[in-house]
């Protein structure tokens, strides 16, 4: 029988915490969009209305959102079509990040949307085209938090762009993406 640790109980437990599944969209001051899964997202305010997400320290579009401020959230359907476009996104966009690669997969940048349909808003943040709704942001304030960074974002726009169950972890069976 293998020993469980409580780190690793912890962890079983945490896994269970059901979360919405959102990409969020940011672009480099360079002007190249990105975008990257979340589920760590909650409102937080309305009024003004604001809401969180916690980005991982190293996350590029966290750089992104530092230094551009604008960031854009993307609420997914539970479709086939949606868990597709999701799992093109669970990619970090430097390969170096993900533990124990080696080679040309550690060298490796993911621009996750080429070949995606999307639109700008007015501050510039992707739209992804098989959003369910969006959001447009602007960072107020960056929050450490261990190992994440939790980001306010003042709402300044969006909309429901159809009628559908919103995508969430139970839905896609991942438990934590980042």
């Amino acid at each position: 029988m293998v020993a469980v640790t409580p780190e690793r109980k912890l962890e079983d437990v945490m896994e269970k915490m059901p979360y919405g599944m959102y990409i969020v969209g940011s672009r480099a001051l360079d002007g190249e969009p990105n975008g990257m899964i979340a589920d760590w997202v909650m409102q937080v305010s309305f009024s003004p209305r604001l809401l969180a997400v916690a980005f991982e320290n190293d996350a590029h579009t966290l750089e992104n959102i530092r230094a551009d401020g604008v960031f854009t959230l993307n609420i997914l359907a539970q479709d086939a079509e949606s868990m597709h476009l999701a799992s093109r996104f669970a990619q970090p966009y430097y390969g170096k990040k993900v533990k124990g690669r080696a080679g040309t997969a550690m060298t490796e940048v993911h621009h996750k949307l080429e070949g995606i349909a999307y639109a700008l808003t007015g501050s510039g943040g992707p739209v992804l085209d098989l959003a369910v709704a969006w959001l447009e942001c602007f960072a107020e304030h960056f929050i450490s938090a261990g190992d994440h960074t939790v980001v306010i974002g003042r709402v300044l726009d969006g909309r429901i762009e159809r009628e559908a169950e919103v995508m969430t972890s139970t839905y896609s069976g991942w438990p934590y993406s980042g």
